[in-house]
């Protein structure tokens, strides 16, 4: 039974995981050289977008394994 408290939580949790997501991904964005989204868009590098996706996957990861507990 899906109760207000539960409802709440969860909207707080996930919440709480996509901005740990933005602020972490921006992070990978400033510490990797040069600037990440012209690299993906205007050059076509398939090589960084990989790279982008898989940190992306792999921040979401450590949330969701964090956020379960």
């Amino acid at each position: 039974m899906l109760t207000l408290d539960i409802f709440l939580a969860t909207v707080l949790y996930a919440g709480l995981g996509i901005v740990i997501f933005i602020v972490s991904f921006v992070l990978v964005d400033k510490l990797t050289p040069g600037e990440l989204w012209r690299e993906i868009i205007e050059r076509k590098n398939m090589a960084v977008a990989l790279l982008a996706g898989a940190v992306a996957i792999g921040i979401s990861n450590i949330i969701a394994a964090a956020v379960h507990g």
